[in-house]
């Protein structure tokens, strides 16, 4: 019964409008801050998280600081650039509501790999959030670029069938 309304609701679809400009505000100024600031870099955090991993009682798991270690760590300016552009790319989706649900989704995978590396701050809710909007799925788009999108893609989809029809 939730699901059908997140979905097929006009109600849910200004709720869910919402939610996204405040994930988005939340990702977008955390990517401009980065980028705008003294140049972004993460291996401070990385080298932080695996720290963590280490004592009686770890916060970080083995595997994601053997991770964090071995790839990350060798790697962290092109991981810094990730991170900075991950936030900005993932804020515009959501702001404008294009390509929603894959911004939402690259949303949670930053917010899992923050909170994997022992930073818990705002994730948690944010993932909460974001969960909404991907249950929703082309709902939570609806006062977006996505509507545009979707239509445009039903409507093309119907004229090629229909000349592929009218061809035969």
């Amino acid at each position: 019964m939730l699901i059908e309304f997140l979905r097929k609701n006009v109600w849910a679809s200004a709720l869910l409008l919402l939610i996204r400009l405040y994930l988005g505000y939340t990702w977008i100024s955390a990517g401009i801050n980065k980028l705008s600031g003294e140049s972004f870099n993460a291996s401070g955090f990385l080298k932080g998280a695996v720290e963590k991993a280490a004592g009686d009682r770890p916060i970080v798991q083995g595997w994601w600081a053997s991770f964090l270690e071995h790839v990350a760590l060798p790697n962290a300016s092109l991981f810094s650039v990730m991170v900075q552009w991950g936030e900005i790319l993932v804020g515009v989706g959501l702001l404008v509501g294009c390509l929603t649900r894959t911004a939402v989704f690259f949303g949670i995978v930053m917010n899992m790999s923050f909170l994997l590396s022992g930073s818990i701050s705002m994730n948690p809710i944010m993932i909460i959030l974001s969960m909404f909007i991907l249950v929703a799925y082309t709902n939570a788009g609806r006062f977006g670029l996505d509507y545009f999108l979707i239509h445009k893609l039903k409507l093309g989809k119907s004229q090629s069938s229909q000349n592929a029809a009218s061809s035969t």
